[in-house]
Order: structure tokens, then C-alpha cells, then sequence
């Protein structure tokens, strides 16, 4: 058991090793690029590169997977490399026990990214709102309303924050009677949705005369800042610790949130992912002793298998967020199907 214990450390130490440093390079590569190209749109280079760092966030879990699959080949090759795997294998270790500490690292790391990373990367994106954040229709931002005497309507091309305030970029506001006739047309360059309405300094006002007037407007508006976020920011944008409330608050009155209840099951599931692709890192982590293989040509395999597989992921994701298939049976089958095929392929190793 004390053997047991003291190689399990081991192991465990080499796979962290390896998924960090995959890891390590992959965000620093896509940080210098991120930097490099945001740097024109920002004031200065703290402002790009804390710009990098959030949109670095946003691509984790878009290539943790990857990370998690090639830091355990990496790990398991330098096993291989430096003979160790042989005695560990020697003492008594079967392919199963070498497997658990690897699929137990991958599980800590799935359960960090859902339960940290998620948050903090959500927290990071909604502090600057942008039209990526958004469900568009047409390209723009559609909002509506109920009103005493109608509806109101407005659109615009882009959004951003200001404090708590939402404000609407190249902003055009219908106002309209229960006929649905347009009884004032509002244009502006900006308008401001706070708690008390919206508001803008400077807007071209038509309301069924021959000419338009430049001036101030305000209209009370039952919209406010945290409902319009709460309608049309996307799943991905609200964290895993939010989402179950959201969920059921929206499904009270009536919006369809089968998109969230993917978002959330993909979060929840996702430690299950991390270790489907540990699974598959292992399955193509065998020996060259064993089977006289080049590592490299095993290496270009396995990434195009884990490519695969990650694609069949976001296409039973994908299924499920379209309803053809029930939202818990998109996210979960994929990962335990891969962990079926790559589970009994290790397990058919010879252990020397």
C-alpha cells in the first residue's frame, strides 16, 4: 500500500507536469497573438494585454481538452523515455492502477475549470459588453416592449457599459400605438438604458410631422440594464454557479432555455471530458518497447483522433441545444463512449 501510495504521487506529479507545460505554451502563443492584435483597438499595451488575458480566458475550455490529451501522451512518452514506466510496471503496477492517477488529475483540473475558471472568465467578459456577447438578429440588437399605449422597439449595432448603465451605439427607437403605427421615430448616436429609462442628449426626433426636431429625450422603460443581459447574453456568458437560478427564472415565465440547460450540463459534465480524454491520451501512449512504434507518427495520430473526438463532442453539443437529442444524453454520451473504447484498449495492454 505504501508503494502504492508513493508511485501514485509520482505519477501524479509527471501528469501535472506534462498538461502544465501544454498548457503553458498553448495560453502563452495564443496571449502574444491576442496581444499583438488587439493592441491597435487599446489605449496603451496594459489595456491590450489585459484585453489578451480576458479573451485568453475565454479560449480555456476551448483547448483544455486538447491540453489534457497531449500533456498525458507527454507524460506517459517521458515514462517511456526514461524507462521508468517499465518499473513502475515492475512493481506490480497493472495499466489500470498507472491509469488512475492520471484520470484523477484530469478530473481536479475539470472540477477547477468549472467551479473557477468558469466564474472568473464570466466575470471578466460581462465587465465589457460587446455585440459577441449577444444573441443578434439580422446583425443587430432587437429589444421590445410593452408600454401603456403600445410598444417600443429599438436597435442598434453595438453596446457597451457604462457603471451599471447599458449603452446602445447607432440607436434607432420605434414607438408605437396598439395598432402597431409608428407615432415617433427616435435616432441617436447613443443611448443610455439605466433604472429610470432611457435616455439620450441628442437624438433626431420625428413624431408624424414633416420634419424632424434635435433634442433631448428621455422614456420611462420597464427594461432595465440586468433584464436586457439576463434575455440576450449568451449561455456561455453567465457563470456555472448562476445558471441554475437563471434557468428557473427564466423558464417561469415562459423563455426557452434549452441552450442553458446544454451550457450547464456541458460545465457539470465536464470533469467526466477531462478524463475521456486522459482515457484517449493513454490509449495512445503504449511503448515503443511494446510495440515498436515511432512516437511521432503515435503523437500526429492521437491529436487527429482527439480532434475528432472533440468534434464529435460539439456535435452532439450541438445536437442537444437544437433538441434533437435530450440535453444530459448530448453531453454525456460522447465522453463515455470514448472512455468504453480507449478504457478497453488500455486495458488490454501487456504490462511489459
Amino acid at each position: 500500500m505504501l508503494r502504492y501510495k508513493i508511485l501514485f504521487k509520482f505519477l501524479m506529479r509527471r501528469f501535472f507536469y506534462g498538461v502544465g507545460l501544454v498548457t503553458f505554451v498553448v495560453s502563452g502563443i495564443i496571449l502574444a497573438v491576442t496581444f499583438v492584435e488587439r493592441l491597435p483597438s487599446n489605449p496603451d499595451a496594459i489595456a491590450a494585454l489585459m484585453d489578451a488575458w480576458t479573451r485568453l480566458m475565454e479560449y480555456v475550455p476551448m483547448f483544455l481538452p486538447m491540453a489534457i490529451f497531449m500533456g498525458t501522451l507527454f507524460a506517459s512518452y517521458n515514462l517511456t523515455k526514461s524507462s521508468e514506466g517499465i518499473i513502475i510496471s515492475g512493481a506490480g503496477l497493472s495499466p489500470y492502477q498507472k491509469s488512475v492517477p492520471f484520470l484523477i488529475g484530469a478530473a481536479m483540473i475539470g472540477i477547477f475549470a468549472t467551479t473557477i475558471i468558469n466564474p472568473y472568465s464570466v466575470h471578466l467578459t460581462t465587465q465589457e459588453i460587446t455585440t459577441d456577447h449577444l444573441k443578434l438578429v439580422d446583425g443587430a440588437i432587437w429589444l421590445r416592449e410593452n408600454t401603456d399605449d403600445g410598444f417600443l422597439t429599438m436597435r442598434a449595432k453595438m453596446i457597451g457599459r457604462d457603471g451599471e448603465n447599458l449603452v446602445f451605439d447607432d440607436a434607432i427607437v420605434f414607438v408605437q400605438n396598439s395598432d402597431f403605427k409608428i407615432t415617433e421615430r427616435v435616432k441617436a448616436d447613443k443611448i443610455t438604458l439605466s433604472e429610470s429609462g432611457m435616455d439620450t442628449k441628442r437624438a433626431a426626433i420625428w413624431d408624424g410631422s414633416d420634419h424632424e426636431v434635435i433634442k433631448p429625450w428621455h422614456t420611462d422603460s420597464q427594461l432595465t440594464p440586468r433584464t436586457v443581459l439576463d434575455r440576450y447574453l449568451q449561455p456561455d456568458q453567465i457563470s456555472f454557479w448562476q445558471l441554475p437560478s437563471f434557468i428557473k427564472k427564466m423558464e417561469s415565465v415562459g423563455v426557452p432555455v434549452r441552450a442553458h440547460w446544454v451550457q450547464f450540463w456541458t460545465l457539470l459534465f465536464l470533469p467526466l471530458s477531462m478524463i475521456a480524454m486522459a482515457t484517449l491520451g493513454i490509449a495512445f501512449s503504449q511503448t515503443r518497447q511494446r510495440r515498436n512504434f515511432n512516437f511521432g507518427f503515435k503523437f500526429s495520430i492521437g491529436v487527429v483522433t482527439c480532434f475528432a473526438s472533440y468534434f464529435v463532442i460539439n456535435m452532439f453539443n450541438a445536437l442537444g441545444a437544437t433538441g434533437a437529442l435530450p440535453a444530459v444524453l448530448a453531453i454525456i454520451a460522447p465522453p463515455l463512449i470514448i472512455i468504453a473504447g480507449a478504457g478497453t484498449f488500455v486495458a488490454s495492454f501487456d504490462t511489459i
